[in-house]
């Protein structure tokens, strides 16, 4: 997939669930309640030992576009690509990993959160940026504001982020899509309450509406 058609399918989206995920089984069964609730994309971030496992297996769901998050480092980008990642993203933006990404074809939102990061990002080629952590960076105030000096730049804000203000940050033309767990918390994960999940993800689209 091709990074234009990831900002497409992100862009269509409009959340993007931010996962931490254990294992295999767990990832699958969050991917299929998500997408039973109407969502087809996921980031699993690259936080715990069953990451790459978890992606490989969300990736199986049909129809899911599933990213690597938290992604720091050109290692953890070459697992994430050979997991199946359609995408990956960062907190911070790190040249290594911009370039590593780039060497393995694999589209890249690194992250940022002042003027200056914004500049480091363009001048690697990067103007589809996470905003992180979004809420207390200023939030949609900031994004309002960076976006007059840079009208390139494209953000997927994250960090924050919840129901009540997400349709906030939608509402702003230079924002692709939000970041948010509030609809994979990892108690819903644990219990295995994916009904919730599902429900979460329908209600999510229709605040995004």
């Amino acid at each position: 997939m091709t990074e234009a058609e990831v900002i497409e399918r992100l862009g269509r989206a409009r959340v993007v669930p931010v996962a931490k995920l254990d294992h295999g089984e767990q990832a699958e069964a969050t991917a299929r309640a998500l997408q039973r609730g109407g969502l087809d994309c996921i980031e699993v971030t690259f936080r715990t030992d069953g990451a790459a496992e978890a992606l490989r297996a969300a990736r199986t769901v049909p129809g899911m576009i599933v990213g690597a998050g938290t992604v720091l480092s050109p290692e953890q980008a070459a697992e994430a690509a050979a997991a199946g990642a359609d995408f990956a993203v960062a907190p911070g933006t790190n040249p290594a990993v911009v370039a590593a990404c780039a060497e393995l074809g694999l589209p890249f939102f690194p992250g940022v959160a002042t003027p200056s990061e914004i500049e480091t990002a363009r001048a690697l080629g990067r103007t589809t940026l996470k905003l992180f952590p979004a809420a207390q960076a200023g939030g949609t105030g900031f994004i309002r504001a960076v976006s007059a000096t840079y009208p390139d730049v494209r953000f997927l804000p994250t960090g924050g982020i919840g129901r009540d203000t997400a349709p906030e940050y939608l509402a702003l033309p230079s924002v692709v899509a939000v970041g948010g767990s509030w609809l994979v918390r990892p108690e819903l994960l644990r219990d295995r309450r994916f009904d919730e999940v599902e429900r979460l993800a329908r209600d999510a689209i229709g605040a995004a509406a």
